[in-house]
Formats: C-alpha cells, sequence, structure tokens
C-alpha cells in the first residue's frame, strides 16, 4: 500500500473505477446528494474524486483555495479525507457551509473560509484545526475573465491584463502550497480561452508558473465537457461561429497533476 494513498497494490485489478489514462471521457456529470451543477464554472464531482483517489489517504488534509461550490469539500467528506476550501464571496462560502452540513460526516472536518487566497494567513487556519501541513491541494481558479463571479477587485476573475491575472494566480500557489507536504501532491484544473482572435493558453501558462516555482509535473490530463451554460441549446450558432471565424469550439479541460519535491 502507497504511504500517499489507500491503494492496494496486491489487489491492483479491483480497482476498475481509477483512471489511469490521461484522457478521461466523462459522459455525465454527479449530481447526487449536495453536488449541484447551478454554480457557473465549477468542476464535475468525479475529478476531484479520482485525484483523491490516486493522490490522497482517509483522513489527509485536503486544501482548495478557489473553494466555489464546495464540489472539492464534498467529494472530500464522503470519501473520508479533511478538508477546508477558501472563497473570496460570502454568500458562496455560506451555501457550501450549509450543504456540507447537509452531508455531515462526524469522521472528518470539513471547514470552508471566506478569505483572499493570495493573502489570508493559512497558517492560521491550520493552526486551528491542529494541524501543519497538507497533503493536496487542489487549484481549479476563473478561467481569467471567462466567468465574472462577483464585483470585488481581487478576485481573479476581475483581473485587467492576463500578466496581472497569472501573477495573482503565482501568488496564491505560493500561499497555499507552502503548507503542502514535500512529496505530496497538487493539481490545477483549468480551460483555455479565446481572445483577439487567438488561444490564449492559460492551463499552459498556470503549468509553466508550477514548473518555475520547482513543482514536478506528474501528468497533463485532458477531460471532455459538454455544453456549457454560455452554449447550452445553441450549439448550431457555435458550429456557425466556428466554420465562419476559423476557430475550434472547446471541449476540453486540462488537469495537470504535480509532485512538491523541494
Amino acid at each position: 500500500m502507497s504511504h500517499y494513498n489507500d491503494i492496494d497494490m496486491s489487489r491492483w485489478k479491483e480497482y476498475d473505477e481509477i483512471n489511469t489514462d490521461t484522457l478521461w471521457i466523462i459522459d455525465k456529470r454527479d449530481n447526487s446528494g449536495v453536488h449541484t451543477g447551478s454554480y457557473h464554472g465549477n468542476f464535475v464531482p468525479q475529478i476531484p474524486h479520482q485525484l483523491f483517489s490516486r493522490f490522497t489517504k482517509r483522513g489527509d488534509w485536503i486544501f482548495d483555495p478557489f473553494v466555489g461550490s464546495g464540489t472539492s469539500l464534498i467529494e472530500a467528506q464522503r470519501m473520508e479525507r479533511n478538508s477546508i476550501g477558501i472563497d473570496i464571496q460570502p454568500s458562496v462560502v455560506s451555501d457550501v457551509i450549509k450543504r456540507i452540513n447537509e452531508e455531515f460526516n462526524p469522521n472528518v472536518k470539513t471547514k470552508a473560509y471566506v478569505g483572499d487566497s493570495r493573502i489570508i494567513d493559512i497558517g492560521v487556519l491550520l493552526e486551528e484545526n491542529k494541524i501543519s501541513k497538507i497533503q493536496f491541494v487542489v487549484l481549479h481558479p476563473p478561467y481569467w475573465d471567462i466567468i465574472k463571479f462577483s464585483d470585488n477587485p481581487s478576485d481573479l476573475s476581475n483581473s485587467h491584463s492576463l500578466i496581472d491575472f497569472l501573477d495573482a494566480f503565482g501568488n496564491v500557489v505560493d500561499n497555499t502550497t507552502r503548507y503542502l507536504e514535500k512529496n505530496r501532491y497538487c493539481s490545477i484544473v483549468m480551460g483555455d480561452k479565446y481572445a483577439n482572435s487567438q488561444v490564449i493558453p492559460l492551463g499552459f501558462y498556470c503549468m509553466n508558473i508550477m514548473l518555475q516555482k520547482g513543482f514536478l509535473l506528474k501528468a497533463i490530463l485532458v477531460k471532455n465537457f459538454g455544453d456549457t451554460k454560455g452554449k447550452a441549446n445553441n450549439q448550431g450558432i457555435w458550429r456557425y461561429r466556428a466554420l465562419a471565424s476559423d476557430f475550434y469550439i472547446f471541449k476540453h479541460e486540462y488537469i495537470f497533476v504535480f509532485k512538491k519535491v523541494k
């Protein structure tokens, strides 16, 4: 059994549900229990489920600095992992806390806080929960300005430029991964965007930030996604635009997995 997951390699053939390929085809979102797809920009629960299965153990601490609708916290709670999430929007955090409590698991701690993940004192939060290190960080930031999540100027979705966005993201990485245990893992879930008639490869820009900070790149995963809220029931229009304007419709996002080696 690994020191960083609960997989028993003497029974490796029994883990059919765990992905080992780099292409993740997920046909339908898991909306069971309190999981919900109503929040703009959230990711499917199958993503954190797969990541936590591969890179964490029961009782580990997971940290999510862009908690949003709480998908990662809900999934961690179900899998008996402790977790801490931060979001800059008070109303969003209130909703997350409510839904977490609806699926309360007495065997783990699940906490959500309001704050700016670039500057919030995470050490205080860890001390409050009587821990000094975390075992996994899941980063699912806004895809720059594709969706405006709030009017807060500190919200990464309100960054004035690509450089501002990447600088802010780098600050979040510094503030969170300093508490990640050495030789443990973190991930970025990220998509790209179009602007000025060209692709802006946000995913790879964020990947490069992690590499520059000394993280070891362990995987580049590609996950399919279906119709977003903005494109729902407008497939024909988007196909017309793609043909008329020499672009392709995004149907994927990246999941980058890194190991902390320094």
